[in-house]
């Protein structure tokens, strides 16, 4: 990088910016994720689940409900269950598609299923669309040599 060059250091700075903008949305996809998961298997999606399934207290879970509430992603009523709103609804697929291809593509390379999830569970949240295409077109190419 040239020290001095204002498009290296814009470029750099909106890499950095990109990735802080990734993070912010991080968390929010997690939850969503889980909290679809858990209504699909259980019928419903309480606190002390989503609090036990993340590893965190329920008091760090229900700020971050509160939060999730407060931008139209999940909707509950005082001593309910926790449901997803439309948007939350959309947001949980596309976050568990965007998973899902990642964890593909390492099992495709040959990664543990065990590994392959415990990696893509991070990356799904760094990855552009267009990489994500790649990957999954890389994945079906994979699986094709193999079989």
């Amino acid at each position: 990088m040239a020290e001095g060059d204002p498009q290296k250091v814009f470029e750099r700075a909106d890499a950095f910016r990109k990735v802080r903008e990734a993070h912010q949305t991080e968390m929010a996809e997690d939850y969503v994720e889980l909290i679809g998961d858990l209504i699909r298997q259980h019928g419903e999606a309480r606190l002390t689940d989503i609090a036990d399934n993340l590893g965190v207290t329920q008091a760090t879970a229900s700020k971050v409900v509160a939060r999730l509430r407060r931008d139209g992603l999940v909707e509950n009523r005082r001593y309910r269950s926790i449901f997803l709103s439309e948007a939350g609804q959309a947001m949980a697929a596309m976050s568990r598609a965007r998973h899902q291809v990642v964890f593909d593509f390492l099992c495709a390379l040959g990664v543990d299923e065990a590994t392959a999830h415990e990696d893509s569970e991070g990356m799904e949240h760094h990855v552009s669309e267009e990489t994500l295409t790649r990957l999954r077109n890389l994945t079906v190419e994979l699986r094709g040599r193999a079989g």
